[in-house]
């Protein structure tokens, strides 16, 4: 137990100092001592831009990437594939179709979120439905790579309906809507639904982390030891869902976090989802923070979509783990 309560600490120092630089980062020139004044002080004309500005985005980043990070490590117990993710397998685009049908019905910010899980959630049993048809026959070598091309085929057809959506949609709204898409965390007004998902994910998942540790055994040694294996599995399905549709729902669609979060910390530590799935969320949310700085400093004092930053170093690390788990 001390073993895990320092990774956790370390994870959590990381969380932080990125977090600080998070809100240190802007097109407004604030230094520490400078912002720790303007933010005890309203008077201060860095008072605004930190409270109304800065504070939401850092939180809103820490949520998405915490909220990714553990449906990640979620959905590779699940799966038994360390290659599951919710972008690669469609649960990020199945939230996205979820969250633009509640916005064209201007349902409200707790709405928007609700759809955006629920459409996570079909997207996660039907990859599941055609898993099971499609892997019956199937060698066990083979299996994880067929899961994988079935969610990748699965993200594709969901970029297509998005794609179709987009372009009926009013020429005025197109450009937010993609940079949503891509990846946004100025939407501080849905900020609380993802924190209050966030600890409805990590509490039911920290609950169960010593089932999922016998699940990703197998079913039978699970079930042979008192594992409900049927009731675990469909609340893993609830809470990746949720997890994968309140993110979306905030902040579009970022991709590999899901994926590079949950491995690291099982190539450094090991596969014991007591300790997995809290440091799963605290590396991604340190993630999604850095990552949102640098698309805040890159070209400053333009953004670049958070999403396309954690694409551009995510898509050749899951490459690696592709080819590695093929050889």
């Amino acid at each position: 137990m001390r073993r895990i309560l320092l990774i956790w600490t370390a994870l959590a120092a990381l969380a932080v100092l990125a977090c600080i630089a998070g809100v240190l980062t802007g097109s407004a020139s604030l230094g520490a001592s400078d912002s720790l004044h303007a933010l005890i002080s309203p008077d201060l004309p860095g008072h605004a831009v930190l409270l109304q500005l800065r504070l939401p985005r850092v939180a809103n980043g820490f949520a998405v990437g915490a909220l990714l990070g553990i449906a990640g490590a979620l959905l590779q117990v699940l799966l038994r594939n360390p290659l599951a993710e919710p972008y690669i397998l469609g649960l990020s685009g199945g939230a996205a179709i979820g969250a633009l049908v509640a916005l064209s019905l201007a349902l409200t910010a707790a709405g928007v979120t609700g759809c955006a899980a629920l459409g996570s959630a079909l997207s996660l049993a039907l990859l599941l439905i055609i898993a099971r048809r499609e892997f019956r026959g199937v060698s066990h070598d083979t299996a994880p790579e067929r899961l994988i091309l079935c969610g990748v085929m699965l993200a594709a057809l969901w970029g297509a309906v998005l794609t179709l959506a987009l372009s009926l949609s009013p020429q005025g709204r197109i450009s937010a809507m993609i940079f949503w898409l891509m990846g946004d965390l100025a939407g501080a007004n849905q900020g609380v639904f993802a924190w209050a998902a966030l600890v409805v994910v990590v509490v039911g998942a920290v609950q169960d982390a010593p089932r999922l540790n016998l699940l990703a055994r197998g079913d039978d040694i699970a079930a042979s030891l008192g594992v409900n294996v049927g009731a675990l599995k469909l609340r893993v399905v609830i809470y990746s869902a949720l997890a994968a549709g309140a993110s979306v729902a905030l902040a579009g669609t970022i991709g590999f976090i899901g994926l590079i979060a949950p491995h690291l910390v099982r190539v450094l530590w090991g596969n014991d989802q007591r300790m997995l799935l809290p440091a799963a969320g605290l590396l991604g949310a340190a993630l999604v923070v850095t990552a949102d700085v640098l698309a805040r400093s890159a070209i400053a004092p333009q953004q670049l979509p958070v999403g396309a930053v954690t694409a551009v170093v995510g898509a050749p690390i899951f490459l690696s783990l592709l080819l590695r788990a093929r050889k």
